[in-house]
C-alpha cells in the first residue's frame, strides 16, 4: 500500500508508527473482510479509500494516530465541498476509515475510534430512480443487432446478452464463471455463480441453454476440448483471444450493441450493462413471477432490494390517477367548440 512518505517519517517520533497501523489494517483486510474470503476488487477498494484518507492527513500535517472526531468531520466536509462526492460514496469512505481505527483498537494500539458516530449525509433520492431497463420490444430490438454470421464472436455475444438480459447475473459473476460452473440437471442447464455473499445457480431457459451450447461448440472447434478450469466467456480476437473476458470487456460489448440498436441514450434514460440486470428483474415481476423467485434469481440478500423492481412497474401501471376517469383531451375539444361558437355570435 503506497503511503505518503512524510507520514512514515513523522511516525518515527510517534508512539504508534503509521507502518504499524498499516500492518494491523492489512491483517484486518486479510482475516476479517468478507469473513476472510473477500474478493480482490473489494480489497483494492478498501486500500484505495484508506490511501485517500492518509493523503488528506498528510496534506494537513495530521498524524493518523492523533486524529479526533472533529478531524473526521472536517474530512467529511472536505469530501462534500471540495470533492463533491455523493452520500453513498462518502458512506463507503467513512466506513473504511472507521474499520481502520477499529482494527487498531482491537490490537490495543488505540483506545478510541474517532470515526465512530460520524455518518454520511442522508441521500435524498427516489429508490427506483436508478432502475433503468429495456421494454420487451426493446430486448428484441437489441438482439436483432447481433449478426448471425456463424462466427465465434456472434455466438458468444448472443449467449452473453441473453443471459445478462433475461437471467440477470452481475457482470462480475459471468466474468468469474468457468466451464465447470455449468450445471446440468436432466435437460435443464444452469450456471453456478459466486455473488457478493453467496453462491447460487442461475437457471437457463431452453432457448438460452441452446445459445450457450452453440457458443461452446464453436469454441471447441477453435480451441479443442475445453478444460473444466477454462473461463466460461473469453475474449475473441488477435490480442486477448482465448483469455478470460474482463468486466470492462463485457461492458464494451453491451454498450456497443446498445448504441447500434440506438438504445444507449434516449430522452430521460441512459442504459448501461447493469440495466440488463434491471431488465431481467423488472420484466420477470411484470410477467407475474413471484417476488421470492426474482429475489433468488438475482441473488438479492434483502427482499426490499427486489421490491424496488416491483415499484418501478407499479408506478405507471397502478397509478391511482388512472382510476379518476378524467379525460382532458375530450374536455379540451369541448372547450374549443364552445369558444368557436361564442366567436361566431
Amino acid at each position: 500500500m503506497s503511503v505518503p512518505t512524510s507520514l512514515v517519517t513523522q511516525s518515527l517520533d510517534s508512539p504508534i508508527p503509521v507502518d504499524h497501523l498499516l500492518e494491523v489494517f492489512a491483517d484486518f483486510l486479510d482475516l476479517d473482510v468478507g469473513a476472510g474470503d473477500a474478493a480482490t476488487d473489494t480489497l483494492i477498494t478498501y486500500k484505495r479509500q484508506l490511501i485517500q484518507f492518509l493523503d488528506w492527513c498528510d496534506q494537513r500535517q495530521l498524524h493518523p494516530a492523533e486524529i479526533n472526531k472533529n478531524d473526521i468531520k472536517k474530512y467529511r466536509r472536505w469530501m462534500i465541498d471540495k470533492k463533491g462526492f455523493k452520500p453513498a460514496t462518502i458512506a463507503l469512505k467513512l466506513s473504511v476509515v472507521r474499520r481502520f481505527y477499529q482494527a487498531a483498537m482491537e490490537k490495543g494500539l488505540l483506545t478510541v475510534n474517532p470515526a465512530t458516530g460520524v455518518k454520511a449525509p442522508k441521500e435524498k433520492h427516489d429508490p427506483a430512480e436508478k432502475i433503468t431497463y429495456l421494454e420487451a420490444s426493446e430486448v428484441e430490438q437489441l438482439f436483432a443487432t447481433i449478426p448471425d454470421d456463424g462466427s465465434l464472436k456472434s455466438a458468444r455475444d448472443k449467449a452473453l446478452l441473453a443471459i445478462l438480459t433475461l437471467e440477470g447475473p452481475r457482470t462480475v459473476e459471468l466474468h468469474r464463471a468457468n466451464i465447470c460452473d455449468i450445471v446440468r440437471q436432466g435437460k435443464n442447464w444452469g450456471i453456478r455463480v459466486e455473488g457478493k455473499r453467496n453462491i447460487r445457480i442461475v437457471p437457463l431457459t431452453p432457448e438460452i441453454a441452446q445459445l450457450l451450447r452453440v457458443y461452446l461448440e464453436r469454441r471447441e472447434a477453435a480451441e479443442g476440448q475445453l478444460k473444466p478450469s477454462s473461463p466460461l466467456f473469453v475474449a475473441v480476437g488477435n490480442r486477448a483471444g482465448g483469455k478470460r473476458i474482463s468486466r470492462r470487456g463485457i461492458r464494451l460489448i453491451v454498450d456497443g450493441y446498445l448504441k447500434e440498436a440506438q438504445l444507449k441514450q434516449t430522452p430521460g434514460r441512459t442504459l448501461s450493462t447493469h440495466s440488463l440486470r434491471h431488465t431481467a428483474g423488472t420484466l420477470a415481476l411484470r410477467s407475474g413471477a413471484e417476488l421470492r423467485q426474482v429475489q433468488d434469481l438475482l441473488g438479492h440478500a434483502d427482499p426490499r432490494t427486489t421490491c424496488i423492481y416491483a415499484h418501478v412497474g407499479d408506478r405507471w401501471e397502478n397509478n391511482p390517477a388512472l382510476k379518476l376517469g378524467i379525460k382532458f383531451e375530450n374536455d379540451n375539444r369541448q372547450e374549443i367548440t364552445e369558444n368557436n361558437k361564442s366567436s361566431e355570435i
